[in-house]
């Protein structure tokens, strides 16, 4: 009899992990009051309020919010000059909206590898990439661990870069105690679906520069001056303005962003301990100076030579048994038609074409579980390591 559940076994889980998105009468209430005031745009006061709240929370003096992450990166490209003949220096392994925002803007997304045991931007790599044409730096915090700021934000400074942390997976995260979106000239979040803060949609900038911050809202309203006439648009922008709805619900979502990383952090600390034993699965390296890490994504090297099983039927396998997963991106990002060679510039990236064939992704909100329940995740490994030849029996049916 089959003992796997892809060959027709009893899975490991049954019962639904926690659902996505989360919410209760918090966000009720706050739609509700939104849909009783008649201001339902992006000027009502409940926007600014979750612009005040959501800087405030990210150790930053502005906020402004937007339509999503990858206008956000847009907005803050516009607001410091960038465009046509300029370079900014980009991970290749990440969502693409990242490079693409570049593009937008007229400018050339160069790519610089990633650190093979974090798959954050390598700095050494993307100082290797720097010209006389490079005015940014994009380094993304992947998965809710921050980058190296330390020596990102050296090698900004040394060469007269400006440095803006695409912090989309990182609500919430820190290094050394200073919260992403504050330590670069500007960050940009995200408010998408599957972001560990979610309104559906949305997206947010954090500076601590008023004449950025300015220059950013300008560009978000329409290329308006702030406090200037309503039919004055000094400045090329469009509306990527927020909606008092998702702000409404954002607010709600911030209340409980802490508890929900602290939860998210034991249960990967449960995780890390036990693959740190497992031949063939290596948790990712959790830098100590990311003291606060938001694990929208849960991360391991996978070996399928050590382990025994290819990737892709060992991600079919712990799906099988209950345990959601993915393999995350097939290519880096230079590989799609629409950033290839015409368009972009990549160095060498060796590491991101390792991760895009070992990576195996567990969502965040899988994290949300008690840690207690990160054993069914155990569970379900052990079981596929220790029938693997049945796996190899069906395959070569």
């Amino acid at each position: 009899m089959a003992k796997l559940a892809i060959n027709g076994g009893a899975p490991v889980r049954t019962r639904p992990w926690p659902r996505w998105p989360q919410w209760d009468a918090r966000e009720e209430q706050r739609v509700l009051d939104v849909l009783r005031s008649d201001d339902w745009g992006g000027f009502a006061p409940v926007v600014e309020e979750f612009e005040r709240a959501f800087a405030q929370h990210h150790g930053a003096t502005f906020g402004i919010a937007a339509v999503n992450g990858t206008q956000t990166l847009v907005a803050a490209l516009m607001a410091v000059g960038i465009g046509r003949g300029d370079e900014v220096i980009v991970p290749p392994y990440t969502f693409i909206a990242t490079a693409s925002a570049v593009r937008l803007v007229g400018a050339t997304p160069v790519f610089a590898d990633i650190e093979a045991d974090t798959y954050n931007l390598d700095p050494a790599a993307a100082e290797a990439a720097i010209t006389s044409r490079t005015r940014a730096i994009i380094p993304v915090h992947f998965a809710g661990q921050a980058a190296d700021m330390d020596r990102l934000t050296a090698l900004a400074q040394r060469h007269g870069l400006i440095l803006i942390e695409d912090a989309a997976h990182a609500h919430g995260a820190s290094w050394r105690g200073r919260m992403c979106g504050s330590l670069g000239d500007v960050g940009s979040f995200s408010f998408q679906s599957s972001k560990n803060m979610t309104a559906g949609e949305g997206g947010a900038l954090t500076t601590n520069n008023r004449a950025l911050a300015d220059a950013i809202r300008s560009r978000v309203n329409q290329g308006r001056a702030i406090g200037g006439a309503w039919y004055e648009h000094p400045n090329l922008g469009t509306n990527m303005r927020l909606s008092a709805w998702q702000a409404a619900v954002l607010l709600a979502q911030l209340e409980r962003l802490d508890e929900q990383t602290d939860r998210r952090m034991a249960c990967a600390r449960r995780l890390n301990a036990f693959f740190a034993e497992v031949e063939g699965i290596q948790p990712m390296r959790w830098d100590e100076r990311a003291d606060r890490h938001a694990f929208h994504l849960y991360m391991v090297r996978y070996d399928e030579h050590a382990f025994g099983v290819p990737r892709d039927l060992f991600e079919q396998a712990l799906e099988a048994e209950g345990i959601p997963c993915s393999t995350g991106y097939p290519f880096p990002l230079y590989r799609q038609q629409s950033l290839g060679a015409e368009f972009a510039r990549a160095t060498h990236c060796p590491n991101a074409e390792q991760a895009c064939r070992e990576a195996i992704w567990l969502p965040q909100w899988l994290l949300l579980a008690d840690p207690h329940e990160m054993e069914d995740v155990v569970a379900a490994v052990i079981k596929i390591r220790d029938h693997r030849d049945e796996l190899h029996y069906a395959a070569s049916l």
